[in-house]
């Protein structure tokens, strides 16, 4: 069965699943014509209570995907987390393990107080669109100034324990 666990965003493991992304990246925007810049995350911003990496185990225990939360400004509607580095290895996308890592990031987000979570992405990434369409998100203004996105989404967390 798939399994969770949080690691430092900079431990080996989670910086070999980060390098595989960002080479996934760059290859898919460069069949694009578009210039993908990686930025490799900095460890405090993933470290409660600013944040969180979660990396993702199959059912044989090898490490296949990851992803984190960080905190960023506030937004309109309180403490505000950000979803970065959502990754699953091609060969284990389909099995609903997507919803998994969204799950389990919001539900770590809101144990932070988050009041909203916020993401960016590339209008070429269809299947990340549908995976947060699924999940609750929805088109948001622009955030920040990530030079990779294209749209930008939020979601709202009602009911979320404040404190």
């Amino acid at each position: 069965m798939v399994s969770l666990h949080t690691s430092p965003v900079d431990e080996s493991t989670a910086r070999g699943l980060l390098t595989e992304y960002f080479q996934s990246r760059e290859i898919g925007f460069a069949h694009q014509g578009i210039t993908y810049t990686p930025v490799f995350p900095d460890a405090e911003a993933f470290t409660p209570p600013r944040g969180v990496f979660v990396v993702v185990r199959d059912d044989s225990g090898d490490a296949v995907g990851c992803g984190g939360i960080r905190l960023i400004a506030d937004g309109p509607h309180g403490r505000r987390y950000e979803i970065k580095h959502l990754f699953l290895r091609p060969e284990t996308r389909g099995r609903g393990w997507g919803r998994l890592l969204m799950a389990d990031l919001e539900a770590r987000a809101r144990d932070l107080g988050a009041r909203e979570l916020v993401l960016d992405t590339h209008h070429s990434l269809e299947a990340a669109a549908a995976l947060y369409a699924a999940t609750g998100f929805t088109g948001i203004e622009r955030y920040n100034d990530n030079p990779n996105a294209t749209r930008w989404y939020g979601k709202v967390l009602a009911g979320t324990q404040t404190g």
